[in-house]
């Protein structure tokens, strides 16, 4: 067989891109493949078993529709665009979660989708609530809460709250962290499956939970109503109130469902009630509905059958995991327990080895120190001892220096008080100095009294002698040449013997006054020099006493 034939026996494909909550995949699909075919070929991808929940949707025209499961996938009104998009998702919602959803994927995949539905706000959450499934889905994601790894600032680049919830109340990251971590503290022990089913069980409670809401009207000119098909019935709603329908209708209670154009029309299975009809804004909204309604009153009616041979085998199977797993869980658990008490005990070996360590570190630290402390001592000993001999000698040296001051201040004292007395002396000196100067001045002035006295007497004798002379030797005037040596040996009278005489008492006199006043003048000069050594004494007393002061 050539290659060229090769060729021609291969198959023609598309691509298609399958998008799920949390990956993409690409899949070569045949071209004469049904929707079924492609959507087994995704379940088979997944792992997913329970498929009755989930269907392939795709945007054509801003609708969203739901591929047709009998009819060829290029035949139907999907993109045109290489590859193909499809939304992997869930087009029926169970009415007991914990019952109905049996694989841990279909579970996970639940809880991806309602999750996103809640926070992109197309289902309500009162904030409360919304605070309490973050934290499901933080455990969910990370596990047990450890304040150890899980640092404050672990949740800043989640998305866990919706934007509603946050605008509502003006509270900062940290602060919605701390009440998120506040819960997530308290589901310690919980595995992901748990955490995501009891965020599921919480979320199916919610009234916008699961419900497909479409716009219609009573009549063919006004929208004003609401209608909602979920796994319980359809409901109709105001425009405005999404919450508490204002008439529902149980798949129990419906026993007919058709549309012509764009009239839909519900006949309740009481005859007698109401025949229900709106209209649409397009055709293709009521076949959308009327798609929703079979598949969710299948499932409906399906619910309250005895279960199938594979329903009844997977929820032996999903049963059996569950019991495997809650041991596994048990078990793990219990390792996990015992793992953080052997941790514990380890921590607390080590934190007592390093508690003994640091005491044994601080006892040979103490020991270094008292060695160096002992040194320290017997080095101060020594040094205290040669100290002491010291002061001992400071201490000696300073009583000789007492005694020598003492002998010195008593020499200072006896030489003061030899001071004070030649001082006293001095003056006693000076005093005997100015008496005897003033005796010796009177003394003088009545010598010289006397002298003069004596001179006057003298110059008186000798007009008395001139005058007799004349009287008696009358020659002598007129014969001047006689001098009186050349009659010496003459007889004169005892006038002229006592002139004689009298002449020399005045010259002995004069030389007595001049030998007392020699005299006075030497004793003057001796009592001086005497006044100048007692100056000079006090002087050096002085001296003597200004440096014993010092000392």
């Amino acid at each position: 067989m050539s290659i060229r034939g090769l060729k021609k026996k291969q198959p023609k494909t598309f691509k298609v891109k399958i998008i799920t909550v949390d990956a993409e995949m690409e899949f070569s699909c045949e071209v004469k493949w049904k929707g079924k075919d492609l959507f087994d070929l995704v379940c088979r991808a997944l792992g997913l078993r329970e498929t009755w929940f989930f269907g392939l949707q795709y945007t054509i025209k801003g609708m969203c529709t739901w591929l047709k499961m009998d009819k060829k996938v290029l035949d139907q009104e999907i993109p045109k665009e290489d590859p193909i998009s499809f939304n992997f998702l869930a087009k029926f919602y169970p009415e007991k979660v914990e019952e109905e959803l049996l694989q841990e994927i279909t579970q996970h995949l639940f809880f991806l989708q309602v999750k996103k539905q809640i926070l992109d706000e197309e289902i309500y959450c009162s904030p409360e609530a919304t605070v309490l499934l973050a934290s499901y889905a933080v455990q969910a994601k990370y596990g047990d809460y450890d304040p150890n790894f899980h640092e404050p600032g672990f949740l800043a680049h989640e998305e866990l709250l919706p934007k509603r919830v946050l605008r509502q109340y003006q509270l900062t990251a940290k602060m919605w962290e701390e009440k998120i971590t506040a819960w997530y503290a308290e589901h310690r022990g919980i595995a992901r499956d748990e955490a995501e089913m009891n965020y599921l069980k919480i979320a199916q409670d919610l009234e916008m939970y699961g419900v497909n809401y479409f716009p219609i009207a009573q009549n063919k000119n006004r929208t004003d109503l609401l209608l909602g098909v979920d796994a319980k019935g359809i409901h109709i709603y105001s425009i405005n109130n999404r919450f508490s329908p204002n008439k529902s209708f149980e798949w129990s209670a419906i026993r007919n469902i058709s549309y012509s154009e764009k009239e839909l029309t519900i006949k309740p299975l009481d005859k007698k009630a109401e025949v229900f009809k709106f209209f649409s804004s397009q055709l293709k909204v009521n076949k959308l509905i009327l798609q929703l309604c079979i598949g969710n009153h299948d499932l409906f009616m399906r619910r309250r059958k005895v279960d199938s041979i594979e329903i009844q085998q997977m929820k032996a199977q999903a049963k059996e995991e569950k019991a495997r797993k809650k041991m596994e869980n048990q078990r793990l658990a219990r390792e996990k327990q015992l793992r953080e008490e052997a941790e514990r005990a380890k921590e607390e070996l080590e934190r007592r080895l390093f508690q003994l360590e640091d005491e044994a570190r601080q006892a040979n630290e103490a020991l270094l120190r008292s060695q160096e402390a002992a040194e320290l001592l017997a080095e101060k000993a020594q040094i205290a001892e040669e100290e002491a001999k010291l002061l001992a000698q400071n201490a000696a040296e300073a009583e000789q220096e007492r005694q020598r001051l003492e002998i010195t201040a008593l020499k200072t004292k006896e030489e003061k008080r030899l001071m004070e007395q030649k001082m006293r002396e001095a003056e006693l000196i000076a005093v005997k100095l100015v008496k005897e100067s003033d005796r010796r001045a009177k003394e003088a002035e009545h010598l010289k009294q006397d002298l003069h006295e004596a001179r006057e007497a003298e110059r008186k004798a000798k007009q008395k002698l001139l005058d007799i002379t004349r009287l008696n030797y009358p020659h002598m005037v007129k014969y001047p040449q006689y001098s009186p040596a050349d009659t010496k040996d003459t007889n004169y009278d005892k006038g002229s013997i006592k002139l004689d005489l009298k002449d020399i008492d005045l010259k002995r006199l004069s030389f007595e006054i001049e030998r007392e006043r020699l005299d006075y003048l030497e004793k003057s000069r001796k009592f001086e020099d005497r006044l100048k050594e007692l100056k000079s004494e006090i002087h050096a007393l002085k001296l003597e006493e200004k440096q014993s002061g010092l000392y």
